[in-house]
């Protein structure tokens, strides 16, 4: 496990394991549903990552867009490499609604439409409703 990884949860986060990613919830919820896709190894550029983990994106990106298409309805999602303050490649993914969503009844917004997502806005959730958004995401991921 590498140092991205645990700073975002791993493995109680943890939606999805791949051979060479993981995916998992965001601890804070930009939007509804804002996800973290890292690569299990310890590459700190894009460049840097193995054959293997390029081979295993492109399935990977649609499990994702399938399953939280599904579960939410999002209106576009975007994917966010910043690499700023965790050094492993990964990205946070970004669904994006052109209206507030409402889920365990909880409003959430989006506040950011239609310009770039504020990373620094989020929408505080309590963990029984980051619970409940984990547990809605894992029944409805594809298989």
């Amino acid at each position: 496990m590498n140092t991205t990884m645990k700073k975002f949860g791993y493995p109680d986060t943890c939606l999805k394991d791949f051979s060479q990613w993981v995916v998992l919830l965001r601890p804070q919820q930009v939007t509804l549903g804002s996800l973290v896709l890292i690569c299990r190894e310890e590459a700190t550029a894009f460049s840097q990552i193995s054959a293997d983990a390029f081979k295993e994106l492109p399935g990977i990106i649609r499990e994702i867009e399938t399953s939280v298409s599904r579960t939410f309805g999002y209106s576009k999602i975007n994917y966010l490499m910043l690499m700023m303050v965790d050094p492993e490649v990964h990205f946070h993914v970004i669904p994006r609604y052109d209206t507030p969503r409402l889920f365990s009844q909880q409003q959430f917004f989006d506040h950011g439409w239609p310009g770039p997502p504020q990373l620094k806005n989020s929408n505080d959730t309590s963990e029984e409703v980051h619970q409940t958004i984990f547990s809605h995401l894992k029944n409805n991921w594809i298989l």
